[in-house]
């Protein structure tokens, strides 16, 4: 697959990803036994998802840069502070029997730190105009080297990626479940055995 195909596959996903958000958001508003349920599904897997979209981000990110000889430019690699050690804190988190209000925290402070430069860095090379040129001129910040499905350049698959992890986190009530309550499915140290109670 070339860089083109590739990109567009993450836009497909990207673009899917966007559009399920934005039902599930606007169906929990609507009707709240869906909110009951959107907010269970988060409860039950928003930890592994939050922490696989990092993963996936970061195999594209490494892929159009090492595969595709995309040279990141600056502001990429800002955004790649905050995006790759969330794959870290996020799997940690995940692991954690239930989750890590710590990792929580560190988690959305990688994310509005990344959305602050992912959003600018949309801004200007929508608007190349508003470029001060504070990028190197060699590997400038304005250069769309591809679009997913016509419209998901890699800042644009950026914002995606930290949207929705941000969302996991701030949705996510696992730090909050008393230690009373069930286990959560990824908890590692439940006392039920994964095949269910023993006789």
């Amino acid at each position: 697959m070339d860089a083109t195909q590739v990109a567009d596959v993450f836009g497909a996903m990207a673009a899917m990803a966007v559009v399920g958000v934005v039902l599930a958001g606007i169906a929990a508003v609507a009707h709240r036994p869906t909110r009951d349920l959107v907010r269970e599904l988060v409860d039950e897997h928003g930890r592994i998802s939050a922490w696989l979209v990092a993963a996936i981000a970061t195999g594209g990110s490494l892929w159009f840069s090492e595969s595709a000889g995309f040279p990141p430019c600056e502001l990429c690699w800002y955004q790649r502070i905050a995006i790759y050690p969330l794959v870290v804190v996020l799997g940690i988190r995940a692991l954690r029997r239930g989750g890590s209000r710590d990792l929580r925290l560190a988690g959305l402070v990688l994310v509005g730190l990344g959305l602050v430069v992912n959003l600018w860095h949309v801004a200007i090379e929508t608007f190349p105009d508003l470029d001060t040129g504070a990028c190197d001129a060699a590997v400038p910040c304005t250069v769309r080297w591809v679009e997913g499905i016509g419209f998901f350049t890699i800042p644009r698959l950026a914002t995606v990626t930290l949207v929705l992890v941000g969302l996991a986190l701030l949705v996510d009530r696992t730090d909050r479940r008393g230690r009373d309550d069930e286990p959560h499915p990824y908890d590692l140290h439940s006392n039920t055995p994964v095949g269910g109670p023993t006789p």
